[in-house]
Formats: C-alpha cells, structure tokens, sequence
C-alpha cells in the first residue's frame, strides 16, 4: 500500500470530510479493480513464432517494450509477464525448452511457454534469430554474431566471418544455415566452425527453413534463394517486389511472408503461388498441430491449415482505442479511424460499423451512447450497434463527454465546451479559457450546493459549472496537463501528467497528490474503488481517494480509458488493448 502525501492550506477539510463519508476505519481494497485480466492483446509489433510442447509462442514488442503471447490453437491466445522490456526478434523450441531472443544481446528461456528466465549472453549487440538442431542453440545477430548453447542457459560466443548483420537461422540437412544483410550466408556443422559460400543476391535475406530436402531463404524486393546443399544457392521468382520476412515449412507445404499482408506457397521452393490475405505486414511464420500462424504488424495473427485459406484470429481490431463506456447492457470503446468495439460482458467483442474520424471519447445517458472525436466529430446510438452522425457546431477536436443532470457535456482543443440534452442537437458554450480540455465529469452531493461539473485540462487547468452553461476558471494546485477526471462518493478525483492526482470534496477547493507513477491518462469510480490508468500499463486503486495502490497489469501498452458497471471494471489501451477486473 503506498500512502500519497498531501499538500495545501485546505489539507484539514478535506481528509474530515473523507473521514466522515468513508468512515475511514477500514474500506478494504479487494476484488473488482484488484486483478486484471488481458481480454484482447493490443498491437505490439509480432516479429516471430514458433511451435512446441503443444504451444504456440510469438514474440515482438515496441521500441521499449517486449511481448510474449502464447497459444494451444493458434486461436486463444493469452500474453505473459517478462523480465525485460527489451524488444524480441526470435523465439524458437528445443531441448524441452523455449529460447526467445532480442534487442541488447536479451536471451529468453522458459520450460513451460509461461514463465520465462533473462539468461547471460555476454553481449549487447541485438540478436535477431535463433533455431535449434543436432543438440544445439545458435542464435545470431547485428555485427555478425553467432552465439550457441547446449541448454539455452549457459551461451558462448563464437568467431564469425562476417561484420553484416545475421537475420536469421535454421538447422536441417545435418547443417546450420544462417542468412542476413545483403545477401549474406554462412554455414555450420557444429555451430562452432562456419563457412561463407557465395550468393546470387545481394539483396538483404530476412528469413531462413528447411523442409522437403531443401533450405529457402527469402528476403527485400520478392527474393527467393532454394539450395539442397547450403552451398549452391539458385534464385527463384517469386512473382512479387514485396519484401518477404519469414518462411517456413509443414504439411508438404513452404509458406513465405511479407510486406503487406504477402503470402506465397510453394510445394518445393522452386514454384510459387500468391495467396490472399489482410494488407498487413507479416514479419513470421510458423507450423505446428496441423497448422500455420503468421504473425506480424500490429500484432496481428492469422492462421491457416493449408497456407491457402487464412483466418484473422486475434483482437476485432488492431485500431488505437481510446475511451470506455457502459450502458443499455453494453461496454462501448472507441478509437482511432472511429473504430466502434461492443460488448456484453467486456470479454466477447464485437466491431461496428460508423464510418466516422477518429473517435476519442464515449459516454452513456438519457437511453443514448455519444461518441466525440477529431474536428467535432459526434455520433450518437441507442444500441450501440446502429450510429448516427450529428451536425458539428464546432471544428475543435472533442477529448472527452459526460452526461449530468439530464445534459451531455463535451469538452476538447481550444478550451471548447458543448452541451445537448438529447445527444442530437448541440450548443456551443463560452468556457472562459483558451486552454485544451481534455477531462469532464458530473458530481453531486449534499456537501455542496446542487450539482457541478467539473473540467481538466492542459497546464493544470480546472473548470466549474453548476448548470453546463456558465463556467467559471479556479486556480489549480498543478501546472501539470490533467488527463481525467470523476466524481465518487463524495469525492472528485482528477489525474493526469507525470502521475498527479488530484482531489476536491466539492469542484472548486483542490489539494494536490503525490504519487511518483507514470502519467496518468484516466480515472473512474465503481463498486467503492477509484481506479485510475495511464502510461505503460499503470493501474492505481484506492477506496478512499487518499491511499493508492499500484496493480499488477498484464500489459505495458499506455490506458488510455476505463469505465465500472456490474461489477466489472474495463480498461482500454492506446495500441488495442482491452483489459477487465475482475
């Protein structure tokens, strides 16, 4: 438990009027909002896939960040905790053990798929491939590095003959055959003694098999290289300028992909055969139980009995989402190029069509869903399902809606404030400020004289209004940019930049937090638990708006929103992620 430290000449009043509604004695912090569970993985990039142990394994990440997914099917998949934030490029299986390899020299071993060992590699040059055969790890990379190891544990660095870049390996024949920046292609026996032969490319080669008594190496511009040996090599055509990164062999079948949703087939790496597929880049391929799964940008994951007929098999969408909301029986988010998702339960999700700009933000009342977005930007639905574009009174881009006392509030750029009573027709209002506004909420309490709206924006900017319509500026405790903001018990609660939270029994007297954590982008309140989201998985719960504490996330992506309803908080993410609790 981490207790925020308070500051501000008002400190007295407000923890007396927390004391006195919390009965502060002891609220526990238990179930909704506790545990996190990762319904939908988001879209970190996924460079690699392998089969064993009756597992699929694929591993990717962004720039700062690493991820690992792991799947019975190729159908469900589920994303496991790691012990680096290093990118992975590499994953393969052997010796009764998983070996995933990456950015900083990063090695990556785990029995079981789940939980996973940072081992040793003695350099940070960034690795790009590893394969197993004849008892034997060799995993290789930038600068010419070859490393090999018996158990996937203990690694040694061996002498290569190349400065360029290595992209991948593979073992089949008796031989090791490695492949990488323009053209290169070396040879091992052992892993220890490697040979340079001759290429007829110098087109760089990405991705490296062996099957049916052949090796095939594809790489930039549509190449395609087949040799029975690793020594002779003979350039195929592939009938495409799409640059292929992975291939790999099963079912009497190569399959190769690429930029661009490319695939092509082949029964011998000789003849090839263009296969229909998603606009998506894919960066790996692999075989196993009776089927393939190409992994690539965007986390996508397709999956394929024959290498023919594809199926997309992970998240309804790989769109940036962005905001959260319930109601008629629905969880609605929204996102980026105004992708619509609905569900029921949080769990199974639906998308829907709208046929609108980027949508930022989505509230629920009066029997309505509005969504508002990029150059005002507003929809409205019943269902949830079926939406509706509304007239724009303004150009300004709407960050974020509430609905209170029987009115929808929307907020955005430029310090614009609308109001409607129905989600249909919109009056622009005079806000007072030229700041951006990205945070709105509705409270109401005894404490305080009716209702007042609350919102937040950039520099620390805090608004009030009791009716929606005249709106008064307050001097804030932060220059920080606020992010969020909601009203609880008998609490606003608003959050934003480099961690700041703040809280206010009634709106317009605020005391500022501190609580050391990432930014934060969002905030709710539900089942008594304020719960709050932000930058690299970040997920704060407090019962009393005061005491905070971290939770464990099963992602890194940044929380963009989060929403409560029967018992069930949702939390979205700025690459796709959808996450429930509990």
């Amino acid at each position: 438990m981490k207790t925020l430290r308070l500051y501000g000449a008002r400190l007295l009043v407000v923890l007396l009027l927390i004391l006195v509604t919390y009965n502060a004695s002891g609220s526990s912090e238990s179930g909704a909002g506790t545990t996190w569970i990762l319904r939908v993985p988001g879209f970190n990039e996924l460079n690699s896939v392998t089969y064993g142990n009756g597992l699929f394994v694929a591993v990717g990440g962004s720039p700062d960040s690493s991820t690992i997914l792991a799947s019975r099917d190729g159908v469900t998949w589920t994303e496991r905790p790691l012990p680096t934030s290093n990118r992975l490029h590499g994953v393969t299986y052997g010796n009764g053990a998983f070996v995933a390899v990456g950015a900083k020299g990063t090695i990556l071993t785990s029995r079981d798929g789940v939980r996973w060992t940072q081992r040793t590699s003695r350099t940070s040059n960034s690795l790009r491939g590893v394969t197993y055969g004849n008892g034997l790890f060799v995993a290789v990379g930038d600068e010419g590095t070859i490393l090999t190891s018996r158990d996937g544990e203990t690694w040694r660095q061996q002498a290569s003959l190349t400065a360029n870049p290595l992209f991948d390996v593979t073992y089949g024949n008796r031989l090791f055959v490695a492949a990488g920046f323009e053209g290169t292609i070396l040879t091992s026996r052992d892993g220890a003694n490697w040979t340079e032969q001759t290429s007829p490319t110098s087109d760089w080669l990405w991705g490296v098999a062996y099957g049916n008594g052949a090796f095939v190496a594809v790489g930039a511009k549509g190449t395609i290289l087949t040799s029975r040996d690793g020594a002779t090599w003979t350039a195929r055509a592939s009938g495409m300028g799409d640059w292929l990164y992975g291939v790999a062999y099963g079912n009497g079948t190569f399959v190769a992909v690429g930029d661009d949703g490319a695939i092509l087939t082949s029964p011998d790496g000789v003849s090839w055969t263009q296969q229909t597929s998603r606009d998506d880049d894919l960066y790996g391929v692999a075989y196993g139980n009776g089927t393939f799964v190409a992994v690539g940008y965007g986390g996508i994951i397709l999956t394929s009995e024959n290498g023919v007929r594809w199926t997309v098999r992970n998240s309804p969408t790989r769109d940036r989402l962005y905001d959260v909301a319930y109601g008629n029986n629905t969880f609605v988010a929204v996102g980026h190029r105004g992708i619509i998702l609905t569900s029921p339960d949080g769990v199974r999700w639906t998308q829907r069509a709208s046929g609108s700009n980027h949508l930022l933000s989505v509230t629920y009342g009066n029997g309505t869903f509005v969504a508002v977005g990029w150059e005002g930007t507003i929809l409205t639905s019943r269902d949830g399902v079926r939406w509706t574009q509304r007239t724009l009174p303004t150009k300004n881009f709407l960050k974020r809606i509430t609905y209170g006392n029987g009115l929808f509030v929307a907020v955005g750029f430029g310090g614009a404030i609308l109001t409607s009573p129905d989600g249909v027709n919109w009056t622009r209002q005079i806000s007072g400020t030229r700041s951006d506004l990205f945070g709105v909420a509705y409270g109401s309490s005894p404490l305080f004289e009716g209702g007042r709206f609350v919102a937040v924006g950039e520099n620390g900017t805090i608004l009030t209004s009791s009716d929606g319509v005249r709106w008064t500026e307050l001097s804030s405790p932060t220059v920080n940019t606020l992010q969020g903001v909601v009203y609880g018990g008998v609490l606003f609660v608003a959050v934003g930049q480099n961690g700041t939270i703040l809280i206010s029994p009634n709106g317009v007297n605020w005391v500022q937090l501190e609580s050391g954590d990432n930014n934060l982008q969002s905030v709710t309140y539900g089942n008594g638990t304020f719960v709050a989201v932000g930058w690299n998985g970040t997920i704060l719960t407090s019962s009393n708006g005061v005491s905070w504490t971290r939770r464990t996330s099963p992602t890194r992506d940044s929380l963009q929103g989060v929403a409560y309803r029967n018992g069930t908080f949702v939390a979205v993410s700025f690459y796709g992620a959808i996450l429930t609790s509990p």
